[in-house]
């Protein structure tokens, strides 16, 4: 780490906590309840970190009785993304959002910076300070253009969002943090002040391993939950059993606005084009969780392949062989992406904890009145 970053973090440390310091271990995960969405296995950390490469940074950032927020940074890879790009594509589920680099990604198909996650008033911040560190990376002195990703959901209703509290320090510690092992999940990060379905939001993970016969590809998710609708988990009515829910009361006081941000990563070689496919299949188990995709709701996937017969420099040639999976293969992925978003939302809430700001308490999902419904609608009593 440079003296000019240790300098930034000592300013600013006491608000961005690591994510390995997160105080969610108490609190299970959906398969520690038996929600074990779809038929294929997850990796060994039922995280996106399962794709080989592939690591998760986050800051969490609190400060007196207002501001709860964070960064979460996702790099596809360990080394140089600038000249050793990934193939991406985007796919917009409901477009109210501020998503920065989305017209770059979709028209080039590739991803040459990590991804930051954060609140929708803090996007240029993030942006700012992640451009800020790439170009002071070695060999960086020369470039003129950089296209920073970074995507957000509104977490107003807990955080001061207008205070437009992320600072340059909190996302280098976010990037520089960032490793391969597991990923804290629930109130840390970008998902320190998001809400969904009335309950605690925030980030959760999951990843599919295919078998040997399908290839033997990961798909990892990893998502910032912060949207409404009427939560269910593997079809149990849990927002209607526990009285929470839009529309309750059949006005537009609970119509539960809010967003997602979905990504995902995998190590099967696949061009711009199947990836754009694979973040739209995403979107299928968003709605299998009970998402109702109102008109506020920025609901956004983004997908990215690993595979290092796929990745692009710009400074190799004006020719290059780039050889991906034919259409056919791509459906198991398709499958396992589903599987993965879904279970990834359901961690996002059963690991968060209640938060207080500014005199409003948003309550965590009640972990044993959440296993009494399952075992109830498991006996068929319903």
């Amino acid at each position: 780490m440079r003296p000019t970053t240790l300098l930034l973090l000592a300013q600013w440390l006491p608000f961005a906590l690591s994510a390995q310091t997160a105080t969610t271990s108490d609190r299970p995960r959906a398969r520690d309840l038996g929600v074990a969405p779809g038929i294929f296995r997850p990796g060994p950390l039922n995280a996106i970190t399962d794709v080989p490469g592939v690591r998760v940074g986050q800051a969490t950032v609190i400060e007196g009785d207002s501001v709860r927020t964070g960064v979460t940074a996702i790099l596809p890879h360990g080394g140089d993304l600038f000249r050793e790009r990934v193939p991406a594509g985007i796919h917009v589920g409901n477009g109210f959002g501020k998503f920065l680099g989305v017209t770059q990604v979709r028209e080039l198909g590739e991803l040459e910076t990590p991804i930051l996650l954060t609140c929708t008033l803090c996007v240029w911040q993030a942006a700012d300070a992640m451009v800020g560190w790439l170009l002071q990376r070695p060999g960086m002195q020369s470039v003129r253009s950089i296209n920073p990703v970074v995507a957000e959901t509104n977490d107003g209703g807990l955080n001061a969002i207008r205070s437009r509290p992320i600072r340059p320090a909190h996302v280098i510690a976010a990037l520089e943090g960032a490793n391969e092992g597991a990923v804290a999940e629930g109130t840390v990060g970008a998902g320190n002040g998001t809400v969904a379905f009335g309950w605690k939001g925030g980030i959760g993970t999951a990843s599919r391993a295919l078998p040997a016969s399908l290839g033997g590809y990961r798909v990892g998710v990893l998502v910032q939950s912060n949207f409404g609708g009427v939560l269910q988990m593997l079809g149990v009515p849990i927002g209607k059993a526990l009285g929470r829910y839009s529309y309750r009361t059949q006005t537009m006081a609970e119509r539960g606005d809010g967003s997602i941000i979905i990504v995902v990563a995998t190590d099967a070689p696949l061009s711009e084009r199947q990836l754009e496919r694979l973040a739209a299949r995403a979107m299928f188990g968003l709605a299998r969780t009970g998402s109702d995709a109102s008109n506020g709701s920025g609901d956004y996937a983004i997908a990215f392949s690993t595979a290092a017969s796929v990745r692009r420099n710009p400074a190799g040639g004006s020719m290059r062989a780039l050889a991906s999976l034919q259409d056919d293969a791509v459906s198991p992925l398709f499958q396992a992406v589903i599987e993965a978003t879904e279970e990834a939302i359901y961690n996002s809430m059963l690991r968060a904890t209640s938060v207080t700001t500014r005199g409003r308490t948003v309550e965590a999902l009640p972990i044993d009145s959440v296993r009494a419904i399952l075992a109830r609608f498991r006996a068929g009593d319903r």
